[in-house]
């Protein structure tokens, strides 16, 4: 089997939550176990740290990827959606996954997949793991897709659990309270397996407390373990830079981030205190291998779409954020960048809260409304009309590209480009 043919198959048998929404999201673990059983359950073979929260859990999962190889680790990374490769969804020390161990895999598992009926997410963290088993990695960091509890990846048994942030994203799935999402996220909690914390509301702590107790689990609160000293965001040279000074297992730690948004400081913050869990349950992750780490980790792990940079004059820069909380992150680092202008080509998936995410834009920005080529993706003159409603103007684009090029068109030399609002708008300009 061609991997063309792998792919087409992939993407037009198995319900696909990114182009479908909902209607391809299943709840329960059956097809997720019956396809590990299929495969010898492969997630046994393996270490792990396992990954939740709204926002930050792409970083922390390549920060730590990173960290990891930098130690010497022998390092499996698994994370969701894609930007231009299916791929990229899983690596190991960096590489993706190769097209032939995809073709090999939907070949010799085909009928079977036809029989089981899973989801496209079930059936990528299925080849994940059996990827991770084959190449015999040491550890392998896993981002949950959607939620915690119910998601594919809850089948492992972790070295350690990190959930990042609780926000308000996929009500309609996991619940119209923080509460209701947060029990969500507490579900990848394993008994007796740490679990750390990145961020700590304290309106939601009882609902991890009560779950880490129950699961007789240590909980960790990340700002407990490090105190940031400076932070430092400037731009070099045209380019962002977020340099950061820590005080972490008693002493001072100068990082300068590969990845400049402000908003990695929370992230961090998780990633070390879980660098430090790990190293009090024999791992050995020296201070070099952590500063490298974090430094190196588009480098090593491919990452890219957050506050990345694509051009200089005018500054074009695309990030993910796709929910409330992540455009408020985006905001803060607006007014921390100088620009005589804001241009926004800006596009939404349907299922988001739309009303409450055009709510917080600038109403002084230029936007250039657009549609991702993705089934979910809202129509541009509709997101056009929504915006004007709250009091935003621009025009609507056919096309993503078509509005980048418009933004910079009309932009002076000294305005500042976004391009975001879903990661489907970002993944089809980087």
């Amino acid at each position: 089997m061609r991997y063309s043919e792998a792919l087409h198959f992939l993407f037009s048998r198995l319900p696909m939550f990114t182009r479908q929404g909902s209607a391809a999201y299943k709840t329960g673990m059956g097809n997720i176990e019956a396809l590990l059983q299929l495969l010898g359950n492969p997630e046994r073979s393996f270490k792990s740290i396992h990954i939740a929260g709204t926002n930050g859990k792409g970083s922390s999962s390549h920060f730590l990827a990173s960290i990891l190889q930098e130690s010497g680790y022998k390092t499996g990374l698994f994370t969701s959606p894609h930007l231009k490769d299916f791929r990229e969804r899983i690596r190991v020390n960096g590489l993706m996954i190769p097209a032939r161990r995809v073709s090999r895999f939907v070949e010799q598992y085909r009928e079977n997949l036809e029989v089981i009926q899973p989801s496209f997410f079930e059936m990528n963290v299925a080849l994940a793991f059996s990827h991770f088993a084959e190449m015999e990695v040491d550890i392998a960091v896993v981002e949950t897709g959607l939620g915690g509890r119910l998601d594919s990846t809850n089948v492992i048994e972790p070295e350690l659990s990190l959930i990042t942030n609780i926000s308000f994203d996929h009500t309609d799935l996991l619940g119209d309270t923080l509460e209701k999402i947060a029990a969500e996220k507490a579900g990848i909690v394993k008994p007796q397996r740490p679990v750390v914390l990145s961020e700590v509301d304290p309106q939601l702590l009882p609902v991890f407390e009560t779950k880490a107790k129950d699961s007789n689990s240590p909980i960790i609160l990340a700002q407990d373990t490090v105190r940031w000293t400076q932070k430092a965001w400037h731009i070099e040279n045209k380019t962002a830079m977020l340099n950061l000074t820590a005080i972490w297992n008693g002493q001072e730690l100068n990082i300068e981030s590969g990845l400049s948004g402000a908003y990695q400081q929370k992230n961090l913050t998780g990633v070390l205190a879980s660098v430090g869990v790990l190293n009090q349950n024999s791992w050995n992750i020296q201070l070099s291998a952590v500063k490298n780490g974090i430094k190196k980790v588009k480098e090593n792990t491919g990452m890219r779409g957050r506050w990345e940079q694509l051009q200089s004059s005018p500054r074009v820069i695309c990030d993910t954020g796709h929910n409330r909380a992540g455009i408020e992150e985006i905001l803060n680092m607006v007014a921390h960048t100088p620009h005589e202008n804001l241009h926004w080509v800006w596009g939404v998936v349907n299922d988001k809260d739309i009303t409450g995410m055009l709510a917080l834009l600038p109403k002084d920005a230029h936007y250039y409304f657009c549609r991702a080529q993705i089934p979910r993706a809202l129509d541009a003159a509709e997101l056009q009309q929504k915006a004007a409603n709250s009091g935003l103007q621009g025009k609507a684009w056919p096309s993503v590209k078509k509005a980048l090029k418009a933004a910079k068109k009309a932009a002076g030399n000294d305005d500042l480009i976004l391009v975001g609002g879903s990661t489907f708008v970002v993944a089809e300009v980087v």
